[in-house]
């Protein structure tokens, strides 16, 4: 029965993993460049409304659940082949948390702040003090998150080939 669970939490916490993954990677290729061609109120409006929208019960699961889910992995595979690959997955990943509570949800709060767009005084100052830091650092986040995403992977290779 341990093996399933260790086998269950383990691919919970690759899928979990890669879904965070992309979704970081396709603000960094796609979103965020999209964005960036729009003029200043469209930009803020843009991101202030996915901001509000991407906090919902789907992503909770998959934010939250790909560090508890790596670490649940963790705890059942001590002393089993994988580990490593396991723990190098939950690292990563507790970097991406870190970034986001220090860089992107203080960001996003700032940005929630300023306003609607329509009354922005300024709204190309919003963005200036906006923009950058976040696209910057969400490469960071995409980055971590992918390479924690790889790891996972590389655990359930390990665990498939012995």
């Amino acid at each position: 029965m341990t093996t399933s669970w260790a086998t269950a939490t383990l691919v919970a916490a690759t899928i979990t993993n890669g879904l965070m993954a992309g979704l970081f990677t396709a603000y960094s290729y796609a979103v965020m460049p999209g964005l960036g061609q729009t003029d200043d109120r469209t930009f803020v409006e843009a991101v202030q409304q996915t901001n509000a929208a991407i906090l919902n019960g789907w992503f909770g699961i998959c934010f939250g659940g790909a560090l508890l889910f790596a670490a649940a992995a963790a705890v059942l595979h001590l002393g089993r082949p994988g580990l490593p690959w396991i723990v190098a997955g939950l690292v990563l990943y507790a970097a991406v948390l870190v970034i986001t509570f220090r860089v992107h949800v203080p960001l996003n709060d700032r940005l929630a702040a300023a306003g609607a767009p329509v009354t922005l005084a300024d709204p190309a100052a919003v963005r200036a003090a906006f923009e950058g830091t976040w696209v910057r650092w969400n490469v960071v986040r995409a980055v971590c998150s992918t390479a924690a995403f790889g790891s996972l992977v590389g655990a359930l290779v390990v665990r498939a080939s012995t």
